[in-house]
């Protein structure tokens, strides 16, 4: 019997358009006043009836009832107009037809251009920088080194997956050291989990903290109006306990398999299983050497990183500049790497194709939003669920808001598609009932990475297959651990709602 399978996330995008052009017919028009910072200079009070200047200052915030402290406007914390509560008012319906949904997500994507040219970069950066090995020889290089040390090799393996992840947002690069580490761990009397739970576990527990991914962190930030950079302590501070805590799950369960094979859990529920893929790494014992130039990029890759976070902090930047750094990057590695002119254009390209497809879904979900905005319900929709939400103590929203983005991952796998889609409404809603733009983020951050340890949408399935591991020997291993990261995540956001 054929297996049912999802849409994909495109598809399932344009059917959420058409839904929200349906709704613009049955759900009531409406508008809230908007207040947007004209630099430092004045307020700009937008109203259905016109618009008028306010004074730059916390008792014009006060004045309207918006518990924002006016620093977070003048440091670019919050970027776009925040809805004044209590200034609701119906109006005339204004229903979205066949033309604005055929529009809906070319409107989509030039308005969200920035972030789609920024995306687009990314993937030229990683697929120049990928194809000069760096990352794969130094891999190798630490794998050699530490034999006779795997679980410190594993802790340090776990941490620096981790950081790819939650820095530039490696998923499907990661996958393919997953092969290279089977050897080794197998001779050292471990079992085939051990290299899923160290590349896919690591990447995995990576995204739930990131600091610095483009298609999560940044993308939805951006969506909402939030500087990313808010909350960027606290998100940090998690990704040292849940990453450590991971690396002791997967260390703990490699020293009882090698004391005991019983207590493995693929022989228990598998039996003797073999690997999928032939060894591909040579059994030498001198490890691969790194020249100065492998060297240099790498120590290029993680100041790349640095650097993007610095410039935010202290220079103001965003996707613009950051888009040029990672453009001017990848030429600076093309020249150290003497590539070639047709070379680098053609692997520039083929990295931006990669991601041709997570573009495009930012700029359809960004289209739901126009036609909401359009047939004047995104206010009406933020009216009546404030309405209801307004009562929840904030700890019991902000967790329900991560139970959300858990069960609703499984629909839209994309991370980018997931914040364009919800952010712009979550993100209002969180300044109308008065919770902090930042953990509105996390339980995004929280919700849709813990889910991705174990999503069919992931790249779960792909991992386990490159191992020859079932799909239920893999959820009996990570069940704890997602266990005890949804409560961390869940103490992280209560606590962060008043820090």
């Amino acid at each position: 019997m054929p297996s049912t399978r999802l849409p994909s996330p495109l598809t399932i995008l344009m059917i959420v358009v058409i839904l929200a052009a349906i709704s613009t017919w049955l759900l009531p028009a409406g508008q809230y006043s908007k207040l947007a910072a004209e630099g430092t200079d004045a307020f700009v009070l937008t109203s259905p009836t016109g618009s008028v200047k306010l004074p730059f200052a916390q008792k014009t915030l006060d004045s309207l009832s918006i518990d924002i402290a006016i620093g977070k406007f003048s440091s670019g914390d919050i970027r776009k107009p925040v809805s004044v509560p209590g200034s609701y008012q119906k109006l005339k319906s204004n229903p979205q037809g066949f033309t604005s949904i055929l529009q809906a997500p070319i409107r989509g994507i030039i308005d969200s251009i920035d972030i789609v040219l920024f995306i687009l970069t990314i993937g030229g950066f990683m697929y120049v920088f990928n194809e000069t090995g760096a990352i794969a020889r130094g891999i190798e290089n630490l794998s050699h080194t530490m034999r006779g040390r795997e679980p410190l090799l594993m802790v340090l393996l776990i941490f620096i997956f981790a950081f790819l992840r939650a820095s530039y947002g490696m998923e499907e690069e990661a996958i393919v050291f997953i092969p290279i580490l089977v050897p080794l761990f197998l001779a050292a009397g471990y079992d085939l989990l051990i290299p899923v739970a160290v590349v896919f576990g690591g990447t995995s527990v990576g995204g739930i903290a990131a600091f610095s991914n483009p298609f999560s962190v940044i993308v939805a930030s951006n969506a909402g109006g939030i500087n990313w950079m808010d909350g960027l302590y606290e998100r940090l501070i998690l990704f040292m306990i849940a990453t450590s805590f991971m690396a002791w799950f997967v260390v703990r369960y490699a020293a009882k398999i090698r004391k005991n094979p019983a207590a493995s859990l693929v022989l228990q529920i598998e039996g003797v299983v073999a690997p999928a893929l032939e060894n591909v790494v040579s059994d030498q014992k001198e490890p691969v050497l790194l020249d100065l130039k492998t060297k240099i990029l790498l120590l290029i890759y993680f100041a790349t990183f640095i650097g993007m976070i610095s410039g935010i902090v202290w220079l103001g930047w965003w996707t613009i500049e950051m888009s040029a750094l990672f453009l001017g990057v990848s030429i600076l590695v093309a020249v150290i790497t003497r590539m070639n002119e047709r070379v680098f254009v053609s692997n520039f390209i083929k990295g931006a194709e990669s991601l041709l497809s997570v573009a495009f879904i930012v700029g359809v979900a960004r289209g739901i939003t126009i036609v909401l905005n359009d047939g004047l319900i995104t206010d009406s929709i933020l009216f009546y669920a404030s309405d209801i939400v307004q009562h929840l103590p904030p700890a019991v929203f902000i967790l329900f808001l991560m139970v959300f983005y858990l069960i609703f991952s499984l629909f839209i796998s994309s991370s980018s598609g997931m914040a364009v889609l919800t952010m712009p409404v979550v993100g209002a809603l969180a300044v109308i009932i008065h919770i902090p733009g930042r953990e509105i983020v996390n339980s995004y951050l929280y919700g849709i990475n813990i889910m991705f340890f174990i999503s069919p949408t992931s790249l779960v399935l792909p991992s386990l297959a490159m191992v020859n591991v079932s799909y239920k020997v893999w959820l009996r291993f990570i069940t704890p651990v997602m266990a005890v990261l949804l409560l961390l995540c869940a103490v992280f956001l209560v606590v962060g709602l008043y820090l």
